[in-house]
């Protein structure tokens, strides 16, 4: 798995690549916690490039959601794959978390 982080106005997008699992997620929290310790609250995971993801993965997910809903902000999806939007929904996650099919629709969901 990689990461890339990207701002845009007040929003922070966290690119994410590869396979979300045991060994990965981990490290995806802390790309999460990192920026939350700067003070960026507004974040944006992009899944466009996520093949698979594990209950880890959506642990890390559900963490930085609650950590920055705590903060005032939020953790919103962007352009997650079928299989991944698939166990998302399986999951109930679907219904927790904001979902947008593109990156530029999770940002300005910030606006409103």
């Amino acid at each position: 798995m990689e990461t890339q982080v990207e701002e845009r106005a007040d929003v922070t997008i966290i690119r994410v690549v590869g396979s979300v699992d045991g060994l990965t997620a981990p490290e995806l929290q802390e790309v999460f916690g990192s920026q939350l310790a700067q003070g960026r609250f507004r974040l944006v995971a992009a899944l466009g490039d996520v093949d698979y993801t594990s209950s880890a993965g959506l642990r890390a997910l559900l963490g930085a959601m609650k950590d920055a809903r705590s903060q005032g902000g939020d953790l919103r999806l962007a352009a997650p794959q079928p299989d991944v939007l698939k166990i998302l929904t399986m999951s109930g996650f679907a219904s927790i978390l904001k979902i947008f099919d593109d990156v530029d629709q999770a940002v300005a969901s910030f606006a409103s």
